[in-house]
C-alpha cells in the first residue's frame, strides 16, 4: 500500500460588470452512467477539431440550489476571478470571455438538464460542474454529445475515470480513491482499531467507503460494521443503532446535508464524539446545521477535503467578488477550471470544444511553468510550450482527464461546531499510487 506523505508547507464580462453569486461527490442520487475502459482524452485528440465562433463562451452548471447549494459560492467566486483576470489581461483569442452561469440543484430535479440545453442554445464552448458527480452523470452525455467540454472542480467518484465522454470531460478535483486513502490512513494512525462506516447510497458514498475500508485494513484497522443508508429517509435510528451494536473506536460518516440528521442521532444514541472517534469528508464538513447543535458537539470531529490550502492572496482576490465568503472549498479548483480552458483554446488558436479539449493535457504539463493566466499566455505568444501550475497545485491531466497528483486536507473542528477554514496538515500523493 502507498501512504500518502504529509505535504509541506453571464453575460458577457467586463471589468465594471457586477456578477450574481447565488448560491460534491455526488448529492445523494444515483445515475447510470455508461463506462469505457479506453483512455478517456484520445478521441479528442485525434478527432478533426470543428471551428469556433472567436469568442471562448464559458458556461457553468453549480449548485445555487439543492443539497449541494453550500458549496455554491466558493466555487462562482473560483470561476468569477478567474475570468476577471483573463479578461484584464485581453480576453482569449483577443475577445473578451463570455460567460453565463446556471443552477445544477440535484438529482431531486430536472434542473441541470435544463441549464445544459440552455447552455447548448447560447452557444456555450465549455461547461464548468457539475459540483455533484451524480448530477454530472445525469448530464454528461448531453454536454458531450453537443462536443462541449465539461469540466468539473468537484466531481470525487471513480466512475469519471473510466466513463464514455468522447475525450471532452475533465476535473481538478481527485478521484475519491485519494481521499479514501488519506482518510483510511488517518483512522489507523489515529489508533482506531475497530471501526464503523455510515455512507450515502450512491457512487459517491459507496465509492469513498470501499476505498477507506480497504486502506484502513491494511494499516491493521477492522471495519466492524458498514451501512449504506439512503439519505433520504425520515429516520436514522435504525443505520445507528447497527453501528452501535458493533462498539466501534470510530465512526466514518460518508453523506451530505443528511449529515447532521445522522449526527443528531449518534449523539441520541450515546456515540458522541468525546467517546467514538468522528471522521467526516467533503461533502458534510461544510454543513452550517451543526452550527445549531449544543456547543461542542462536533468538538475534535476531523475530516478531508480535497485541495491544497487556498493562499491568503487568493482568498482576498475570492473576496473582492463575494464579500461574504467564508468557505473556500473548491474555489482554487474552479478558478484553475476556468483558466485551464481558456489557455487550452489560447493554445489550440480556436475556442470551440473539441479543440479545447485536445490542448487541455498539453497545457498542464511538460512545457515551461507559469502559474497565471497572463504569464502563461504570454508565453504561448512567444510560441513556447507551457505547463500551468494552479492554485488547486500542480494539476497535470492524465490520458483520462483526471489530474495525476493531489493535495487531500485534513481539517478538525473547535468548540463553535463551525466549519474549520484551515487544514491541521495537508497530505500530497499520486492518483494512481
Amino acid at each position: 500500500m502507498n501512504r500518502i506523505a504529509p505535504a509541506g508547507r453571464v453575460l458577457a464580462v467586463a471589468a465594471a460588470a457586477s456578477l450574481a453569486l447565488t448560491a460534491c461527490g455526488s448529492d445523494g442520487g444515483d445515475t447510470a452512467a455508461q463506462e469505457s475502459a479506453a483512455p478517456a482524452t484520445s478521441a479528442a485528440s485525434s478527432a478533426p477539431a470543428a471551428k469556433g465562433d472567436g469568442t471562448l463562451t464559458l458556461g457553468t452548471v453549480l449548485p445555487q440550489t439543492g443539497s449541494l447549494a453550500f458549496l455554491g459560492p466558493p466555487e462562482f467566486a473560483g470561476v468569477d476571478a478567474a475570468v476577471k483576470e483573463i479578461n484584464e489581461a485581453g480576453g482569449v483569442l483577443g475577445k473578451p470571455i463570455d460567460v453565463v452561469h446556471t443552477d445544477s440543484g440535484d438529482t431531486t430535479t430536472n434542473i441541470a438538464s435544463q441549464s445544459v440545453d440552455k447552455l447548448i442554445a447560447q452557444k456555450a464552448d465549455a461547461i464548468i460542474g457539475a459540483a455533484s458527480s451524480s448530477v454530472s452523470e445525469s448530464i454528461i452525455d448531453k454536454i458531450t454529445g453537443a462536443g462541449m467540454v465539461q469540466f468539473s472542480p468537484a466531481n470525487t467518484s471513480d466512475k469519471f475515470t473510466t466513463i464514455k465522454d468522447d475525450g471532452l470531460y475533465f476535473r481538478t478535483a481527485p478521484p475519491d480513491k485519494l481521499q479514501g486513502r488519506v482518510l483510511g490512513d488517518l483512522i489507523a494512525a489515529d489508533g482506531n482499531d475497530t471501526v464503523g462506516i455510515l455512507a450515502m447510497q450512491d457512487s459517491y458514498g459507496s465509492g469513498l467507503a470501499d476505498q477507506v475500508t480497504t486502506t484502513a485494513e491494511e494499516a491493521g484497522a477492522s471495519v466492524v460494521e458498514r451501512v449504506d443508508y439512503d439519505p433520504k429517509a425520515a429516520d436514522f435510528s435504525a443505520d445507528v443503532a447497527k453501528i452501535k451494536a458493533k462498539n466501534p473506536k470510530a465512526v466514518v460518516l460518508i453523506g451530505f446535508e443528511e449529515g447532521a440528521k445522522v449526527v443528531a442521532e449518534l449523539v441520541k444514541q450515546g456515540l458522541t464524539a468525546d467517546k467514538v472517534k468522528w471522521y467526516m469528508v467533503d461533502g458534510n464538513m461544510s454543513n452550517t446545521n451543526y452550527e445549531k447543535m449544543p456547543k461542542g458537539t462536533l468538538k475534535g470531529v476531523k475530516g478531508t477535503i480535497p485541495g491544497a490550502e487556498a493562499p491568503d492572496a487568493f482568498r482576498d482576490k475570492l473576496k473582492e467578488i463575494n464579500k461574504d465568503l467564508d468557505d473556500f472549498t473548491y474555489a482554487a479548483e474552479s478558478y484553475d477550471a476556468a483558466t485551464l480552458i481558456a489557455l487550452a483554446a489560447e493554445a489550440a488558436k480556436d475556442d470551440s470544444g473539441r479543440s479545447i479539449a485536445a490542448k487541455l493535457a498539453e497545457v498542464s504539463k511538460g512545457g515551461e511553468k507559469c502559474k497565471s493566466f497572463k504569464e502563461c499566455v504570454d508565453l504561448l505568444k512567444a510560441g513556447k510550450d507551457i505547463d500551468y501550475d494552479g492554485v488547486s497545485g500542480p494539476v497535470e491531466f492524465d490520458d483520462n482527464g483526471d489530474p495525476q497528483v493531489a493535495t487531500i486536507g485534513v481539517y478538525q473542528y473547535g468548540d463553535d461546531n463551525k466549519y474549520p477554514s484551515k487544514a491541521i496538515e495537508y497530505r500530497t500523493g499520486n492518483i494512481a499510487g
